[in-house]
């Protein structure tokens, strides 16, 4: 990768990460019918592991920049509630691709909660892209009492809109001058300790099989986590986050050769297509709006 612009790097790496993250959304389905918390922990367990050895590679401290530990306890309260979202409502949709799609509004809430809290200025047009994928989502949840899967897809977006809150804290902190992969292990351990005294007293039997699916998952959590990092190491965010919907193209066809020919209904599909459409929207406006700027 060497003789590739920085750009090209970053996308290399967000279609990495993007990757990574379908995969685990496979190897949760794989892994069975167990409870949301023990995959959870092996989830971050791997991912606490791969943290702590670039830590420690990179010869860089365990420890917050002053001012940072309360944002990084609610930034991976925050995240952990997240994960638990995404996880319950990519084990119980029937369609994973649903599921990857209602975490990826966390950059539209993202956009809300840095308005309210960092008072980040919204404008007019970010606000009607918030909208558009707002009323994507419906169409992903379908929001009536005939519905099914509502509880899992009110979780689905719970956990993205969880996921755009804490990304608002780690946005915070990084303008503090916070180590990213500090972050990550921070995430990780707390992710850990939370979920280890349910493994200790409730642990569900599993099949070898199982384990290995469980540590894939990590695994793959553990590559998408680093690549995004990565990736936004290498470009901003307005030249590259558009490729992180990939995820969604890369989900439906795992879901398609691996979990039973799952195919979304046409309104997920209207669904995606507006969510999709408003990101693009975003990231096209983003880019002109810097172009001007350096004028």
């Amino acid at each position: 990768m060497k003789n590739l612009s920085n750009k090209k790097k970053g996308i290399i790496c967000i279609l990495f990460s993007a990757l990574c993250f379908s995969g685990m959304s496979s190897f949760i389905n794989l892994s069975g019918d167990l409870p949301t918390p023990q995959k959870v922990f092996f989830r971050n367990l791997v991912a606490a592991v791969f943290a702590t050895a670039m830590l420690i590679k990179k010869r860089e401290r365990f420890k917050p920049v002053k001012g940072a530990m309360p944002f990084h306890l609610l930034r991976s309260s925050l995240g952990l509630l997240g994960v638990f979202g995404n996880f319950y409502a990519t084990t119980h949709m029937a369609h994973t691709a649903d599921a990857a799609m209602l975490n990826k509004l966390s950059p539209f809430f993202t956009l809300v909660f840095s308005a309210i809290f960092l008072k980040e200025k919204v404008k007019p047009k970010q606000a009607l892209a918030i909208s558009g994928a707002f009323a994507g989502a419906m169409l992903v949840i379908k929001p009536t009492f005939g519905n099914v899967e509502l509880l899992p897809s009110l979780a689905g977006f719970v956990g993205g809109l969880c996921a755009g809150a804490a990304y608002t804290c780690v946005r915070h902190m990084a303008n503090k001058g916070e180590n990213g992969r500090f972050t990550v292990f921070f995430f990780s351990a707390f992710s850990v300790a939370v979920t280890a005294p349910y493994l200790i007293f409730t642990y569900h039997p599993m099949a070898l099989r199982q384990l290995v699916y469980l540590l894939l998952v990590g695994l793959c959590a553990a590559g998408g986590q680093f690549g995004i990092t990565a990736a936004y190491s290498y470009a901003p965010s307005r030249e590259i986050s558009i490729y992180d919907y990939s995820n969604i193209v890369f989900t439906a066809i795992e879901g398609y050769l691996f979990l039973g020919h799952q195919v979304p209904d046409k309104l997920s599909i209207v669904g995606y297509f507006l969510i999709i459409l408003m990101a693009l929207w975003m990231f096209l406006y983003n880019n002109r709006e810097h172009k001007l700027q350096k004028r």
